[in-house]
């Protein structure tokens, strides 16, 4: 017996931080409007409103550079309570309806409906009187997508954007994939994106052309997921628990570090901060690896790993140092993390233990 077609919602607010501060005062619509961090402080863009967007501002786009590209735009800080606020609102609407909610992020998520009793059942008509209700309780604009599966339905949360809503039904999914180009599937960047169209993929129904072999002779494992996706497979659940990876924390310097010294004379703060961290989120019994991140002036990045099931100073230092000395120049950021298993390695904890302290 076939299973169940599913019923996958994806819903994000449209330029989310942006459309609050816009909310928050009504004389910044219709003006460009970025919220992020201060050129001279070596900021970023962390969202912009389409008015920006129409000068090539983009999220993750160093300040200095919106500002070359809009002098007159409009550079707010981030205010990171107030968004909380609006998000909790936000996520208790979802949860309204199901209690399959995967969040992405403070205003987006997965929603699986499938066997939602509200709005008879209609996927579409729940996403309608979301967005509505996002609109009248936080008084910003919601765009969604409504498709068979998660990967579908993300790309149809763009489709009308902003303040849309679009539906892919399962008999046209088919059709609305094969027309995608690649740089649109699950988990292909920039670099995968032009390995494909050197090889020929332009688009998933050009990829479709290809055998799992083939697929997997040029790019792994990774290759059976690009057989599925180019045919709008996708079978992953709506988890309502996100498992967290790791826990980390950086800090930009502004001027950069100099020199190695430098950067060992500000790891006590890190590792202080991170120890907070750890501790918060009741941590310290699956912890499995130490890293640590650097971020050269000229923004080349790297990252040291290790196995390790305890923060240690020591080990960090030593991180530090192999890090630096693959480049061996000014630093502009800095980070110390762990990362994390799905069990407790309380075991090897008092191994690790007893050699730290040898």
């Amino acid at each position: 017996m076939n299973a169940p077609v599913r019923k996958i919602i994806h819903c994000d607010c449209d330029c989310f931080y942006a459309s609050v501060e816009m909310r928050d005062d009504p004389s910044l619509r219709g003006r460009p409007l970025a919220v992020g961090g201060r050129a001279e402080q070596r900021g970023v863009v962390a969202t912009c409103n389409y008015e920006a967007r129409r000068y090539g501002i983009h999220s993750a786009m160093a300040t200095a550079q919106a500002v070359k590209l809009c002098p007159d735009l409009i550079l707010i800080p981030p205010n990171m309570e107030k968004y909380r606020v609006a998000s909790r609102q936000i996520m208790d609407i979802y949860r309204d309806y199901t209690d399959l909610v995967e969040p992405l992020s403070l205003d987006e998520a997965y929603l699986d409906v499938t066997n939602s009793p509200h709005c008879k059942g209609s996927a579409t008509l729940i996403a309608q009187e979301i967005r509505r209700r996002i609109f009248e309780t936080v008084g910003i604009t919601a765009s969604a997508g409504v498709a068979p599966n998660k990967f579908v339905a993300k790309i149809a949360s763009d489709w009308n954007k902003p303040d849309g809503l679009f539906l892919v039904r399962p008999d046209e999914v088919d059709a609305f994939v094969a027309v995608l180009p690649v740089k649109k599937l699950f988990g292909v960047g920039k670099v995968t994106a032009a390995k494909l169209h050197r090889l020929g993929a332009q688009t998933c129904g050009d990829l479709r052309d290809w055998n799992m072999d083939k697929l997997q002779q040029h790019f792994g494992s990774f290759g059976a997921r690009l057989y599925d996706l180019c045919r709008g497979i996708d079978d992953r659940d709506v988890n309502p628990v996100r498992e967290r990876k790791s826990i980390s924390t950086e800090e930009t310097y502004t001027p950069d570090v100099p020199d190695l010294d430098g950067c060992l004379a500000l790891l006590p703060d890190l590792y202080e901060h991170l120890l907070g961290r750890i501790k918060r989120n009741n941590a310290e019994k699956f912890i499995n690896k130490l890293f640590v991140k650097i971020k050269f002036a000229d923004f080349q990045r790297t990252t040291v790993e290790c196995v390790g099931y305890a923060p240690n100073m020591t080990m960090f230092r030593h991180l530090m140092e192999t890090g630096w000395l693959r480049a061996s120049r000014p630093v502009r950021l800095l980070g110390v993390g762990v990362r994390l298993s799905d069990t407790e390695t309380v075991e090897q904890l008092s191994l690790f233990d007893e050699r730290a302290t040898q």
